[in-house]
């Protein structure tokens, strides 16, 4: 089993594989984000409603909301953005170059500009299309944080494979 494991980690040109493994990579990236993007939004830069999915999940905690305008509200959304940026992406990148992509294409100073430079395009367009539906339709911070990382995710797998490292 030990050495199926080991096989699974380490194959890199298999896309099935890949595609699964940057999944999995992903998603450790993503929890990265997302605990440290609700801590922030809950306690340090208030981005959540008592509406948001977020509060209502956890609403047994009866931890407390800080109420602010909107216009708090997506500054804040923006500040925890950037800030778990920087965490999320770094988890990512070490994650793809140890299991999932074939590093080598560029110097490693220019694959990391790279990396950051095409999760930077995804993170703008997610990020304006999630301060689109605060502002635009209102609503709740929890739906744009998901329409941000799922443009994401699709942005940067296709700029990963294609532009930065050995497909």
């Amino acid at each position: 089993m030990k050495k199926h494991i080991q096989a699974f980690l380490s194959e890199k040109d298999n896309r099935l594989v890949q595609f699964i493994k940057y999944g999995m990579c992903g998603g450790a990236a993503t929890v990265v984000d997302v605990t440290g993007f609700f801590l922030l939004a809950w306690l340090v830069f208030p981005a959540l409603t008592t509406s948001d999915p977020f509060t209502r999940l956890l609403g047994f905690l009866h931890f407390d909301i800080r109420t602010v305008s909107e216009s708090v509200r997506l500054r804040n959304y923006w500040i925890d953005k950037g800030i778990c940026f920087m965490f999320s992406n770094f988890t990512a990148y070490i994650l793809n170059v140890l299991f999932v992509f074939k590093a080598g294409k560029h110097k490693r100073h220019h694959e990391l500009m790279l990396f950051y430079a095409v999760s930077l395009v995804s993170f703008f367009i997610g990020t304006f299309v999630g301060a689109w539906l605060i502002k635009g339709f209102g609503l709740d911070t929890t739906y744009s944080y998901v329409a941000a990382a799922i443009s994401s995710l699709l942005i940067n797998y296709a700029g990963r494979k294609f532009f930065i490292f050995h497909g």
